[in-house]
């Protein structure tokens, strides 16, 4: 059973034709104008490819405008936002570079190192009193006749003695004569002095003078044999113009092999006594080089 009391929504044509008749602009003629200008749409294709570009940094083309194309004011601001993020990491990055650490790290470390030796140097001055930074050189207190045979001394030593410059060699001589000693016995006094100083070779005849654990010997390796111990790799002997002693080269130290009548140059060897004598052996903190290996044309 249908209901004569219903009602509807439905508007009739003439009603519809009405309302758009107020909303129309008409001419002074009353004739209805039409708005020509066409209306540009995106494609859908365009859409998407906006939205590539607005969310992905590397779909952005050029982001140096007022405006980024394709994008909206939130996607704008993200944008920017993460530009100006990477602008201060940037410059974050360029003011802590490595060089300008690197040279600051210099300069402090240099200054550090300077005060450390002059307050060693100041409680050394306690045992040497030449060794006070402060002392003027021990040269100066020489008479004129005495700073020359000093400076000849010198000279002379310098070629004797690897590492050490005239200058040093002068200094220390200076020191011994104005403490009172004969230029002969000073002379004697700091070659000895120097040669078994840290760092040089010692002449292996005058190992027993060195007051050391370590040492650096040059010599030829004279004579080899076999040993009853396992844990030895090698022993013989080696000797220089001075003197020779015993060599030991220990199984654990993974040296290279030498061989009898071959010259060698050992750095760090451990110093020992031997039936009262004193003998070397080469462990794994050791150098050794081979001077005269690979020379083909001799």
């Amino acid at each position: 059973m249908s209901s004569n009391n219903a009602t509807s929504n439905v508007v009739s044509v003439d009603e519809q034709t009405f309302e758009k008749a107020d909303e129309a602009v008409v001419d002074e003629d009353g004739f209805e104008v039409v708005d020509e200008t066409p209306e540009f749409r995106a494609t859908v294709q365009m859409e998407v490819q906006a939205k590539v570009d607005a969310n992905h940094p590397d779909g952005i083309v050029d982001s140096s405008d007022e405006r980024i194309y394709g994008a909206t004011l939130e996607q704008e601001e993200r944008v920017r936002g993460r530009e100006a993020e990477l602008e201060r990491i940037s410059a974050r990055a360029t003011f802590g570079t490595q060089d300008g650490r690197e040279k600051r790290s210099r300069v402090v470390a240099a200054k550090r190192s300077v005060e450390r030796r002059t307050e060693f140097q100041k409680r050394a001055a306690s045992v040497d009193p030449w060794a006070d930074p402060e002392r003027d050189d021990p040269r100066e207190e020489l008479t004129q006749e005495q700073l020359a045979a000093v400076n000849t001394q010198a000279m002379r030593l310098s070629e004797k003695l690897d590492g050490w410059s005239q200058a040093a060699i002068g200094r220390r001589l200076g020191e011994v004569v104005v403490g009172g000693t004969d230029m002969m016995s000073a002379v004697v006094g700091v070659f000895e002095e120097l040669q078994t100083a840290p760092g040089q070779v010692v002449p292996i005849g005058k190992l027993e003078d060195v007051n050391r654990r370590e040492v650096s010997i040059d010599g030829t390796v004279t004579q080899l044999w076999e040993s009853d111990s396992p844990a030895i790799q090698q022993v013989g002997l080696i000797e220089d113009e001075s003197g020779r002693t015993k060599l030991t080269v220990w199984e654990k130290s993974n040296q290279p092999w030498i061989t009898e009548g071959e010259r060698v140059r050992i750095h760090g060897a451990a110093k020992n006594w031997y039936n009262g004598r004193a003998s070397v052996a080469v462990t794994g903190w050791s150098t050794v080089h081979f001077p005269e290996r690979g020379r083909w044309w001799e």
